[in-house]
């Protein structure tokens, strides 16, 4: 079984070993099949896809292990990204290699938004929490309040949806912190906010707020 990486946005970022294996399986596990036929039909590999996501019943994950059991060669993929990082994947991976105690799982790693985003914020990263998705709710303002104290740096996903109320709320904590928050990684209008969170919160508000988001705060 392989964990492969894939695109977050630009699709030429898969790499080469990433593209051998898409197309030697038997089958590649996807939570998006559409989105994944984009990937695949941009590269020409016809290899058949099988739709795996968080809401997957039960009978279809006993029909993806006992693919495993005839000895397929599986591929999980997520939408974007390095399948297990904030995506359902890990649960299945658990599932499989508990299942089969001989199973070998290869990671063929690649993109991570959290990781490209870390990679050009200038912040030191020694050191850094990953946050994945804030709770919409439940816990969110315990750990904002966490991130504004934090001695490290802390990286976040949100959703264009929830990406400025969720800086007002940081600003309500007096977060004094210099910060990136980054729009559309790696895609045509990639977008990169810097500075302290009067100035962040002000360019997102006036600028485009389409797409996924990644917001990186330095440490205290």
């Amino acid at each position: 079984m392989y964990i492969v990486a894939t695109p977050i946005g630009n699709l030429d970022d898969i790499t080469i070993r990433a593209l051998k294996i898409l197309k030697k399986v038997d089958f590649i596990l996807c939570e998006d099949t559409r989105r994944t036929k984009f990937l695949l039909d941009y590269y020409k590999i016809a290899t058949p896809v099988i739709s795996y996501h968080q809401h997957s019943r039960l009978k279809k994950i006993d029909y993806i292990l006992d693919l495993l059991l005839q000895n397929k060669e599986l591929v999980l993929v997520s939408d974007a990204g390095t399948p297990g990082i904030s995506d359902p994947g890990n649960q299945l991976i658990d599932l499989a290699v508990k299942r089969f105690k001989n199973l070998v799982v290869t990671p063929v790693p690649g993109p991570c938004a959290a990781i490209a985003a870390l990679s050009i914020s200038g912040f030191p990263t020694d050191k850094f929490v990953f946050y994945g998705f804030i709770p919409h709710k439940k816990g969110k303002e315990k750990i904002l309040k966490e991130i504004t104290e934090a001695k490290i740096a802390s990286v976040f996903y949100e959703s264009p949806y929830r990406v400025v109320k969720t800086l007002e709320k940081l600003k309500k904590l007096n977060l004094d912190k210099q910060m990136v928050v980054y729009r559309e990684l790696t895609k045509k209008f990639e977008t990169i906010y810097r500075g302290d969170i009067e100035r962040v919160l002000k360019e997102v508000k006036q600028g485009n707020l389409k797409g996924e988001f990644v917001v990186v705060i330095a440490p205290k």
